[in-house]
């Protein structure tokens, strides 16, 4: 097909609904859009680990993991930068001395720092009910994050990204300076509500990532179409020749889409691919 397009897609928010549903309107927008002769590839915050069965059952052409850290297309391996050991060691040591629970995130699964899955418990129904969703308080860290691993090495050498929960706004800041060399950011809400900051390598972003996967695949970027709901996916929305937000979807991201299509959770992909004309 020469209109074929190249669809990237966020997971959380644009995918799944906060509550971590996948509408069945979604899993039939993506098959037939690849029925149809598109390829449609992941691009999320996500590392491989986290990606449960159901998600990837759907079908994809390929991912992008760890905001750009990691490329994967058609079972290749394109890109995968890592945090290295030391920079690991270092993270892991600032954290403890700090007193911050922690995660890593690797493709091999989410290592958990010692008290991790306690102290996040209430960070995590907090995030979980800003997003609206139900019963909240009721939720565990397992409910919410998938592929955790307890009692794990924390110095490691396959780490793309570490998330580390805020006990102040001055643990992002003072984050930016000791990880001067890395990339610094904070997740779970905009500046002082901000729930966890997050370092990651530098120069890596959605973007990036997207840019590999086409130059891969061998097709235009003109034929490139992104979908996200959140501010991390404004590179990405930049990137591509088209893009599109969820109803659902943050106000800046919103603002730097092309189109803003429905709810996540009210057949938002559906109709953005109706839009398309990919389904």
């Amino acid at each position: 097909m020469s209109n074929s397009k190249v669809v990237f897609l966020d997971v959380d928010g644009t995918i799944t609904t906060y509550e971590n549903v996948i509408p069945e309107s979604a899993k039939r927008a993506i098959r037939t859009a690849r029925a149809n002769g598109h390829k449609v590839l992941m691009c999320t915050g996500r590392s491989k680990a986290e990606n449960p069965p159901e998600l990837t059952e759907i079908g994809f052409d390929g991912m992008i993991g760890g905001n750009g850290s990691y490329v994967e297309v058609n079972d290749q391996v394109v890109m995968h930068v890592h945090i290295d050991a030391d920079q690991c060691r270092h993270i892991v040591d600032w954290c403890h001395a700090r007193g911050l629970e922690f995660y890593l995130e690797s493709n091999n699964g989410l290592f958990a720092s010692e008290n991790f899955r306690a102290a996040a418990r209430p960070v995590l129904q907090l995030y979980m009910g800003r997003k609206g969703v139900e019963n909240a308080d009721q939720l565990e860290t397992d409910d919410v994050m998938h592929g955790m691993v307890y009692d794990g090495e924390l110095y490691r050498d396959d780490v793309n990204k570490v998330s580390f929960i805020l006990s102040s706004y001055q643990d992002y800041l003072d984050a930016v300076e000791e990880f001067a060399d890395m990339k610094v950011g904070t997740w779970g809400g905009a500046g002082e509500t901000a729930l966890f900051g997050d370092v990651a390598t530098k120069d890596i972003d959605k973007a990036v990532a997207v840019h590999k996967a086409v130059e891969y695949l061998g097709v235009d970027m003109a034929d490139t179409i992104a979908i996200g709901d959140a501010k991390v996916d404004i590179p990405m929305f930049e990137a591509c020749a088209s893009s599109v937000c969820m109803g659902s979807g943050g106000e800046e991201a919103k603002a730097a889409a092309d189109y803003v299509t429905t709810d996540v959770a009210k057949d938002g992909l559906w109709n953005a691919f109706s839009h398309l004309g990919l389904v």
